[in-house]
């Protein structure tokens, strides 16, 4: 492949607000048209499945997007040490990076894999579910696990070009995705009848053929870096990244989780709490696109002005960020606390799932705000290969915050979604706290050593 900088975005010059900006939109797209896969499966079995279906889709898909995120935790150490490289133009080291990350991966997909057929029954009985979707849901995960190699190349591959500077062809593959995942949900559930196993199928069927089809692209394209067969073997950029990547993929592991422990405590107050509460998910899932997308685009961005030794232009970034999610998470909190009925009803026509999908996202609503800043504060510490303390963080909030909170508020009198929702943005203000702290700490440290001036 011919070395050349096409595909690579310099973040170490020009406007930050500009340059931010442009590599984020495209991200933003990326997340937006990926939700749209959980969205759409669900939106279709509700409008032609069965209503233990929409349990099912909700309770196996947090399953299936527990896993997911551990993924694109692990691949974030490869998008942070692409980035890395290139601030230090160093770019030789990229083929072994991409070599290693293939053959991590693949292991990884077959652990995955047996793991997900061999345990979903037991995932199904963990979270509750529902009597009525007990099998749609065990049903649901196996058919996502016999697809997972899919979903783990697709996030490889979107984790290089992101490290690269690149968000553009990211964004092209997950449109591939969804287009296909669309069709496959109206054919498989709509017209087929297939209910849940249709839409988990629908899934892995759009995975594998956005894969198939960004290998075909990528061979097109003109790439900063080469990658040969001897690159292709277990080196020790495996390592490298991993000690990015993998205190991420269990501080993910670990707040998702809580979020399991969340869904079980709220499958127990029944059939209609845990439909509600799944269909509410789905929405907060796009509330979190942009956050999501801030924390991916700083934390490439930061990586690679840190590389170059420009440590005030990165935490200049990391300022612009939050002012920009956080305008826009005005916004969308105020749509969740006082509109949330409306984006409910487009996946049911159940007046009562309705209306406990709209309490859940009242008390959920600020947290459009807060998480702008606690991901802006990952996307830094993420981009100076300083896991730690997000993943501190994420233990911490999770389960000495968020999910003894949710117990608490569940076992009040007459308790309601809402309560529960509170929860998580009371878990992002001690976020706020604890990395204001850990900022300061970390500047006062860099100032002694001479890192950064005054």
């Amino acid at each position: 492949m011919s070395k050349t900088n096409a595909l690579a975005d310099d973040f170490t010059q020009g406007s930050i607000a500009k340059k931010l900006i442009k590599f984020m939109i495209p991200v933003l797209g990326a997340l937006i048209l990926q939700a749209m896969y959980g969205a759409v499966d669900l939106l279709v079995v509700g409008q032609f499945g069965t209503s233990a279906g929409i349990s099912a889709v909700a309770t196996g898909s947090n399953i299936v997007n527990l896993i997911t995120f551990v993924i694109s935790s692990l691949t974030m150490g490869v998008t942070v040490l692409i980035s890395r490289y290139l601030g230090e133009h160093n770019e030789d080291r990229i083929g072994n990076v991409i070599g290693g990350a293939v053959c991590f991966f693949i292991a990884f997909a077959v652990i995955l894999t047996a793991l997900m057929l061999g345990l979903a029954p037991n995932f199904a009985s963990w979270l509750n579910a529902p009597e009525e979707a007990y099998a749609l849901t065990v049903s649901y995960v196996r058919v996502c696990g016999g697809g997972i190699v899919f979903v783990i190349a697709y996030n490889v591959i979107s984790g290089i070009f992101r490290g690269l500077g690149n968000s553009r062809l990211p964004l092209l593959f997950v449109l591939i995705a969804c287009i296909v995942n669309v069709v496959g949900d109206l054919v498989f559930v709509a017209i087929f009848q297939m209910d849940v196993v249709g839409a988990a199928l629908a899934t892995i069927l759009a995975q594998a053929v956005s894969v198939v089809l960004s290998l075909f692209i990528i061979r097109r394209q003109k790439l900063p870096f080469s990658v040969s067969l001897k690159n292709i073997r277990f080196n020790r950029e495996i390592v490298t990244f991993l000690k990015l990547g993998a205190p991420l993929a269990l501080q993910e592991f670990l707040t998702n989780l809580s979020f399991l422990i969340l869904c079980a405590i709220i499958n127990n107050m029944g059939l209609e709490a845990s439909s509600g509460y799944g269909i509410a998910q789905k929405i907060v899932t796009f509330i979190m696109l942009v956050p999501s997308s801030l924390m991916q685009s700083m934390s490439a961005f930061v990586a690679q002005n840190v590389g170059a030794g420009k440590e005030k232009r990165a935490r200049r970034a990391t300022y612009t960020g939050m002012i920009l999610g956080m305008i826009i998470g005005v916004l969308i909190t105020a749509m969740a606390f006082f509109k949330g009925d409306v984006p409910s009803a487009l996946f049911t026509s159940n007046p009562v799932y309705i209306e406990k999908a709209a309490e859940y996202l009242r008390g959920y609503s600020t947290e459009a705000i807060l998480t702008c800043v606690v991901f802006s504060f990952i996307g830094y510490f993420n981009g100076h290969s300083n896991p730690l303390p997000v993943m501190i963080q994420g233990i911490t909030a999770s389960f000495l915050v968020r999910v003894p909170l949710s117990y608490l508020f569940s076992l009040k009198e007459g308790a309601t979604l809402v309560d529960i929702g509170v929860a998580v943005p009371i878990a992002s203000v001690y976020g706020i706290i604890f990395f204001t702290s850990c900022y300061i700490f970390i500047t006062r440290k860099m100032k002694k050593q001479g890192i950064l001036e005054d």
